[in-house]
C-alpha cells in the first residue's frame, strides 16, 4: 500500500516497545511526521533497559535512570507527547498475562486511535540480525492488549473499577523488516529521527556518525520502488 493510498486524520497514536531506542531505530520518522500532522503521539515502554550495556561496572538500576532520561529527551526532539515505563526486567521480557493487562490498562488509559508495535513474527532479518527477545514478547503482548482484551469488559474486569472502560484500537502498524505492506515517506523527518537515536548516548557512544549511516541506508533500502527516497516500512492491520 502506498503512502497516498492511506492518509490517516490526526487521532491518538500509542507506540508500544520493549526498550529506549526501539522506537527511535524502527519508527522515528513517522513518529515524527504525526506529530507535526496534528497527531497526539504516546510511548509505553515494557522495560527500562536495565541490560544494555557490556560494562560489567555500571549498576542496572542506574543504567535504567539514564535510558530513561535518554528516551524522554528523544521523545522531546520527535515531538511525543507522554512517556509511560512499566518496570519490567529488561532481557527476560514475557508475555505474559499480567504484560497484557498493563498494555491493557494503558490502551483505556489514553485510548489510541492507531497502535505501532513490534511484529512478534519476526525472529532473524538477512544473514546479520537476530531479533531480540523482548521485542518478540512486547509485540505479542501488545497484539493481544489491542486485540481482544481492550475490547471486552470481562477481560481484566478488575480495570473497570479503576475506571477505565473497554476500548477499540481502530489500527495497527507492526514494524517490519522483511513483511511490510505500507510504506511511510520520511524524507522530511529523517533528520529528526537521526538527532532522535544521538539523544540515546548510552547505547551509540563513539558510533553516532555509523549509526546515523545505517538509519539512511536502511531508510533508502526501505524506499526502494515506492517512489520515496526515505522511508519507513510497517505490516499494516485494519481493526473493525
Amino acid at each position: 500500500m502506498s503512502e497516498e493510498q492511506h492518509q490517516p486524520k490526526p487521532g491518538k497514536v500509542m507506540v508500544i516497545v520493549a526498550h529506549p531506542d526501539d522506537a527511535e531505530f524502527s519508527a522515528a520518522g513517522t513518529i515524527a511526521k504525526w506529530a507535526r500532522e496534528g497527531h497526539e503521539v504516546v510511548y509505553v515502554l515494557c522495560t527500562s533497559g536495565d541490560k544494555g550495556t557490556s560494562d560489567r561496572s555500571i549498576e542496572p538500576t542506574h543504567l535504567a535512570e539514564t535510558r530513561q532520561v535518554e528516551q524522554r529527551n528523544a521523545c522531546r526532539v520527535l515531538g511525543v507527547s507522554e512517556v509511560v515505563f512499566l518496570g519490567y526486567e529488561d532481557g527476560v521480557l514475557l508475555s505474559t498475562l499480567e504484560l497484557r493487562r498493563d498494555l491493557v490498562r494503558q490502551i483505556r488509559r489514553f485510548r489510541p486511535d492507531r497502535v505501532i508495535c513490534q511484529d512478534p513474527t519476526s525472529r532473524w532479518s538477512g544473514q546479520r540480525y537476530l531479533n531480540h527477545p523482548d521485542h518478540r514478547a512486547a509485540g505479542d503482548a501488545a497484539l493481544d492488549a489491542v486485540y481482544p482484551s481492550a475490547r471486552d469488559p470481562h477481560v481484566f474486569s478488575e480495570l473497570l473499577a479503576e475506571g477505565l472502560e473497554p476500548h477499540n484500537v481502530a489500527e495497527v502498524y507492526l514494524i517490519a523488516r522483511e513483511n511490510a505492506d505500507l510504506w511511510i515517506d520520511i524524507g522530511d523527518t529523517l533528520e529528526l529521527k537521526i538527532a532522535a537515536l544521538q539523544e540515546h548516548a548510552s547505547q551509540i557512544r563513539d558510533r553516532a556518525e555509523l549509526v546515523a549511516g545505517w538509519v539512511r541506508d536502511g531508510s533508502a533500502q526501505q524506499a526502494e520502488g515506492h517512489d520515496m527516497s526515505f522511508a519507513e516500512g510497517f505490516k499494516y492491520v485494519k481493526l473493525g
